[in-house]
């Protein structure tokens, strides 16, 4: 297959007179194929088509659903190197690196078939009638979950497969019943063609509705702002930066009828280095952090972009062997120009605001960064709270503190995060404990003894965090648990059996997961 610059309006597959191409990010050179940009006609088309596609797929056996997902993680195999090469012009992430993004992509996409045919996502309960209860009989109440209707996906910048248009919100809302319309990334338009396209065979080859998927390009903002607004899409889910996700937030509060966004916006990720952990090894400390932090460019949303420890010689030992560390740092290139601009201006905050230089990796030319160390007393930074903003890159702020309350009174000044990290050794335990309530508070992951960058997609996995890590804290992006964010419970009272959806009645609950007056009983899944 090659690539053809084509929307996919459902099955259909149509350009537009509008065009745009990607850039690749290491050379500026505009690449080949021009990809057609949608206007009000082709979103018209494409939301159309998934609201009428909803009640057809949502009704679907689940097993169905699974077998669609699974043919969709088939197929993107199937496309081989094409994909990789692609991705690499398109962002400048080495192969190495989205070879394992593709196996992400791939296991997200099995795995949420896995959890459709364990049945627990159903949520199914049954409270029998009790006719003869006094005061009042109990009559019979049944609930399940059901989907929510069409969901917009936006795919992320700094993940063009595992979160983009077969990522994991397409897998979670696709496994829920929804149908997507997804907003590519216009950075790499050609992966997203590539992946549309295995997504367009998967299908096919499972037969489903014409409308279940439909992938829009765009350059600008103005697609997304109205893909939001429109009145069929019932969900949105969003990575991206603070600013992205508060716009298209508001234009889904200002609609007649609200709808969720779930939105992954911004974070530092502070990691907390206890005083018997930097006494013990605060140079291997060091370097793992610099690993850390220069990972993929710092280009992930759970960069360590703050780190707080106590004043004393294990801190000074730490600042020489991370300034080693990142000194030895290579410059690399960012995912686009826009995002070294940014980065660039970030730092430039960091400097300007009266924070201190301790480190720097070697500079680069054309859109690379360059990844730097600051650091600031705890008493400057609650003077100056902007310095603790999210810099996406390779950048970090060291914040030093007097006292280990002077380091608890930061953490609770902190915004909302996706993880919090802490460093300890076993003497470290009740400064430990004394400080878990508040980083409850604060994030969504807490981490002992590792570092936050890399997201295990599974089960018990939280990728979420209060605001303005996440719109919702309570939901997460990654692991099985996302398919909660695109359900609702419905409650069915006092319906004859042959009334009840299929997976309620009384010859088909007993497959499924459920609880029975408060009872749970396990199923028997096929």
């Amino acid at each position: 297959m090659a690539l053809t610059g084509e929307l996919f309006i459902g099955r259909r597959r149509l350009s537009t007179a509008q065009r745009f191409q990607a850039v690749d990010p290491t050379r500026g050179e505009t690449l080949e194929t021009a990809f057609s940009a949608a206007g009000t006609a082709e979103l018209e088309a494409a939301c159309t088509l998934a609201h009428t596609a909803f009640d057809p797929y949502r009704n679907l056996p689940p097993l169905r659903r699974a077998d669609f997902l699974e043919a969709i993680a088939r197929h993107i195999l199937a496309l081989g190197d094409a994909l990789l090469e692609r991705a690499h012009r398109e962002t400048a992430l080495p192969l190495a690196r989205l070879t394992g993004e593709r196996a992400r992509t791939v296991g997200q996409l099995q795995l949420f078939a896995a959890e459709l045919r364990a049945g627990e996502w159903l949520g199914l309960r049954v409270d029998p009638a009790l006719p003869q209860r006094t005061p009042a009989p109990r009559p019979d109440l049944r609930l399940r979950k059901i989907p929510c209707g069409p969901v917009a996906v936006f795919g992320a910048s700094n993940f063009p497969l595992a979160f983009s248009v077969a990522g994991g919100d397409s897998a979670a809302a696709l496994a829920a019943g929804c149908p997507i319309v997804v907003k590519g990334h216009p950075a790499h338009p050609g992966t997203s063609e590539w992946v549309a396209q295995a997504i367009a065979a998967a299908a096919a080859e499972t037969d489903m509705p014409d409308g279940v998927f439909s992938l829009l390009h765009g350059p600008d903002t103005a697609l997304g702002a109205a893909l939001v607004a429109d009145a069929r899409i019932r969900a949105v889910a969003f990575t991206g930066s603070r600013a992205g996700g508060l716009a298209l937030m508001k234009i889904a509060a200002a609609r007649p009828e609200p709808i969720p966004v779930y939105a992954e916006m911004s974070s530092i990720n502070p990691v907390v280095l206890l005083p018997a952990a930097l006494a013990a090894r605060s140079e291997s400390l060091a370097r793992e952090f610099v690993a850390s932090l220069t990972l993929g460019v710092g280009q992930f949303c759970t960069n360590p972009g703050l780190v707080l420890a106590l004043e004393g010689d294990g801190l000074q030992r730490f600042i020489e062997a991370a300034g080693a560390a990142l000194a030895a740092v290579s410059p690399a290139v960012m995912l686009t120009e826009g995002i070294q601009r940014n980065y660039i201006r970030g730092v430039e905050r960091l400097w300007t605001g009266g924070a201190e230089l301790l480190a720097q990796g070697s500079a680069g030319t054309n859109n690379c960064a360059r990844a730097a160390l600051f650091s600031v007393t705890a008493a400057s930074l609650a003077e100056r709270p902007e310095l603790a903003e999210e810099t996406f890159g390779p950048a970090s702020l060291l914040v030093r503190c007097r006292t280990l309350r002077e380091l608890s009174e930061t953490l609770e000044r902190l915004e909302g995060q996706l993880t919090a990290t802490v460093q300890m050794d076993p003497a470290d335990l009740p400064l430990a404990q004394e400080l878990l309530p508040t980083l409850e508070h604060k994030a969504g992951r807490i981490i002992v003894n590792s570092w936050p960058t890399g997201v295990e997609v599974c089960h018990a996995m939280v990728h979420g965090g209060p605001f303005p890590a996440t719109s919702d804290g309570r939901s997460t992006s990654v692991g099985t648990l996302a398919i909660e964010r695109f359900l609702r419970p419905v409650c069915y009272q006092g319906f004859a059996d042959g009334l009840l959806p299929q997976e309620l009645r009384a010859g088909e609950l007993q497959r499924w997961p459920h609880r029975f007056d408060g009872e749970r009983r396990l199923g028997r899944t096929e």
